[in-house]
């Protein structure tokens, strides 16, 4: 078959292109711009479409509109704060608009009387002038047509929109003389997806012949990202179930079904059905492999220490590694007061067992202890070890690793997942179970976690009381929030203030925990015993002030972020976060899951904010709802997948037209081509033999690593 494959196109030089000299060339490469693949795959923005463009005279208040017109008039100065503001008064034979731009001095260059210029914002009007506030703005020269593609650029780094059409037009040109595109996408799927051909798309991205056009070639070449990330962890996640060797554990033990007897609750339906799920894969051929999502609260802990001790019922050892030294001690004290009273058998003992051991491991830990534990780990006398990161280290050796629990996986990379795996025996992989307490749209998860099952708890256990949050508007919703601090504490309660940062700065006005802590002793919280705990404080210090604090001894938590995951003092009450709307939803969320953790009422004010419609919305949706999940849902729309997607590795396989927000239909419609496809091949074996093309572009977008552990059958 005759033509270009995507890989080829990437080993082509953009430097070859007319008019690409060398400075061009170093602009273009700033962009990311390296090769005719990166030119082509640097789609249009957006479209100008002069069929349906509306003039300056009519267009609505309040509503974003595109308008084509040339400057007539240019402005620039200070503000009196020293602010730079360029005015610039554009015609479009209709009427006229002002735009303003704030702290963009390189403006008054760039638009220069007489130059012909997009703009597109929202309309605004000022002292009965028609204006726009920091528009985008792109220089299309002399670009004619009915659709004209607008390109990202970098007017300071010298490529232009125009410039970049110029140069995609050569590049199509040149590939329709080489032939078409190589499809990888077999052609049983396209009809069935409704998709085009690759060869369309990439013109009619460029180049559409109509809106809808547009819109057909975005949907193809979107789903073509999104196959290919999903193609590679579904071939991770069949290449960890084909070629590692799993324990498959007792589930006839009794200590399991001990544990879960003596507990003080009855289990959730959710808890339930997790158990049972991770149970069938503990005793399966394969090495679990799961990815635990639970909102806050939902009990994650006790469904996690099953799986450890499924592991130690068999003779084998359980890890937990958390991400910092405070969740790792918190989990420590609760495995700890769990497993107290339960034993296991051990032959060596005049009475036959002995209790079940959990040690603790961080970077705190002195030597003597470190000796006396790795000594209990290659004899297998330590049951379970939690720690920090300091459990991947060299030194730390298992007698018989048989199952890892990971807590906050976003904290972690792939890499140290696979690090602990590799703590197990050469005869054996370690089943892994992932937890977070981040509520991850289901999309997303299928996108940042593909690699593995997942199992959602999606109920609170009895007894938990919803928080009641209340986002204090003014003032004396603020002095209220202190008042019910105030009555908690007399009640005999305790309560958490969160700060933001740790010491004022300049370019963020946000209050600092240690001066916000001396404010209020001598303020609102004066004759109140005030602690204070954030992330600069020694470690030894930080266990003294949650010490205290557990034990009642402080009545009022100042403190950082720090206690985002993990804290967990049933006897705190209510939160009152300032500045909030410095905060993300995610993370108002996780904060506010440090109360109502005992059976009592709980609050959580939210002190400031509504600076912007943005964080309005965001503030709004944490105080309407409690579930994590749809505030997660909340969060996609608003922001995007870039929190999300920040969790991978950039590289290849980034999404630049996918968006999981826009486009859920393919993210499933990928996922389920790339089982089929990877689960067909004539090998017998499953993998691509049987695609070739797909197989080529796949190995070429994956690391050296990935490439052997991907493709060695």
């Amino acid at each position: 078959m005759t033509g270009r494959t995507l890989i080829s196109l990437d080993k082509v030089d953009v430097g070859r292109l007319k008019g690409v000299g060398d400075k061009k060339r170093q602009a273009l490469a700033d962009a990311g711009i390296d090769s005719v693949l990166d030119l082509l795959t640097h789609y249009p923005r957006r479209y100008l479409d002069r069929t349906s463009q509306a003039p300056i005279r009519d267009m609505v208040e309040g509503q974003e509109a595109t308008v084509v017109a040339l400057v007539k008039k240019v402005n620039a100065r200070r503000t009196r704060n020293g602010r730079s503001l360029v005015d610039i008064d554009v015609f479009d034979g209709s009427s006229y608009l002002r735009c303003s731009f704030f702290n963009q001095p390189w403006r008054a260059k760039q638009l220069l009387t007489g130059t012909e210029v997009v703009i597109f914002g929202k309309l605004e009007r000022y002292r009965g002038t028609r204006q726009m506030v920091n528009p985008v703005v792109d220089l299309i020269g002399n670009r004619t047509g009915r659709i004209v593609p607008v390109y990202p650029q970098s007017e300071k780094a010298g490529v232009n929109t125009w410039e970049l059409a110029g140069w995609v037009d050569e590049a199509l040109e040149r590939l329709e003389q080489a032939g078409n595109l190589i499809d990888p996408l077999p052609r049983e799927w396209r009809d069935r997806l409704d998709l085009v051909d690759r060869t369309w798309a990439m013109a009619q991205i460029h180049h559409p012949d109509s809106m809808g056009a547009a819109q057909s070639a975005r949907k193809r070449l979107a789903f073509d990202e999104l196959f290919r990330l999903q193609t590679i962890l579904v071939m991770r996640k069949r290449a960890v179930e084909r070629d590692a060797i799993g324990i498959r554990h007792r589930l006839d033990g009794d200590l399991v079904a001990r544990f879960l007897k003596g507990l003080p609750f009855p289990l959730t339906n959710a808890q339930e059905q997790a158990i049972a799920e991770i149970q069938r894969d503990l005793g399966g051929p394969h090495p679990m492999h799961r990815l635990l999502q639970g909102d806050v609260g939902a009990g994650k802990t006790v469904v996690a220490v099953a799986a450890l001790l499924t592991a130690v019922q068999g003779g084998y050892q359980g890890a937990l590694m958390a991400p910092t030294e405070v969740l790792a001690e918190q989990h420590h004290m609760g495995v700890s007061a769990l497993l107290a009273d339960l034993s296991v058998p051990d032959e060596g003992r005049l009475e036959g067992s002995r209790p079940v051991t959990v040690a603790l491991l961080t970077h705190r830990t002195g030597a003597a202890e470190r000796t006396r534990l790795h000594a209990g780990l290659a004899s297998g006398g330590v049951d379970i070890l939690i720690g920090t990161h300091a459990l991947l280290t060299e030194e730390v050796a298992f007698r018989s690793l048989g199952a890892v629990v990971i807590d906050e996986q976003h904290r972690f990379g792939v890499e140290q997942r696979a690090a602990l795996r590799q703590k197990g025996t050469e005869a054996a992989v370690p089943d892994v179970l992932v937890m977070t307490a981040t509520p991850i749209p289901r999309t997303a998860a299928m996108t940042v976690y593909g690699d593995l099952d997942t199992t959602v708890l999606g109920e609170l256990p009895p007894g938990r009381t919803p928080v009641h949050t209340v986002w204090a508007r003014g003032p004396l919703e603020e002095a209220a929030a202190w008042e019910r601090v105030k009555s908690e504490v007399a009640g005999g309660h305790q309560a958490y203030v969160v700060c933001p940062l740790v010491e004022d700065s300049e370019r963020v006005q946000a209050r600092s925990a240690t001066e916000e802590r001396e404010r209020l002793a001598t303020g609102e919280l004066a004759d109140l015993r005030l602690g204070l705990l954030h992330g600069q404080l020694a470690s030894k210090d930080k266990e003294a002030v949650m010490g205290e604090f557990r034990r009642g001894a402080l009545d009022v938590l100042v403190a950082t972020t720090v206690i985002e995951v993990g804290v967990d003092v049933t006897n705190a009450t209510v939160m009152v976060i300032e500045d909030a709307d410095r905060f993300g939803m995610a993370q108002l969320h996780q904060l506010r899951g440090r109360v109502g953790r005992g059976q009592d009422p709980s609050w959580c004010f939210l002190l400031g904010g509504g600076n912007s419609p943005d964080s309005e919305e965001r503030l709004q949706a944490v105080e309407r709802s409690t579930d994590g999940f749809e505030l997660a849902e909340v969060d996609l729309q608003l922001r995007g997948e870039g929190t999300i997607l920040g969790t991978r590795q950039k590289g290849a396989t980034d999404l630049k037209l996918a968006s999981l927000k826009r486009d859920r239909d393919l993210v499933e419609a990928a996922r389920k081509v790339a089982f089929a496809i990877v689960d067909s091949g004539s090998s017998g074996r499953g993998g691509l033999a049987d695609h070739p093309d797909l197989a080529a572009e796949i190995r070429a977008l994956v690391d050296e690593d990935d490439r052997d552990f991907l493709f060695k059958s």
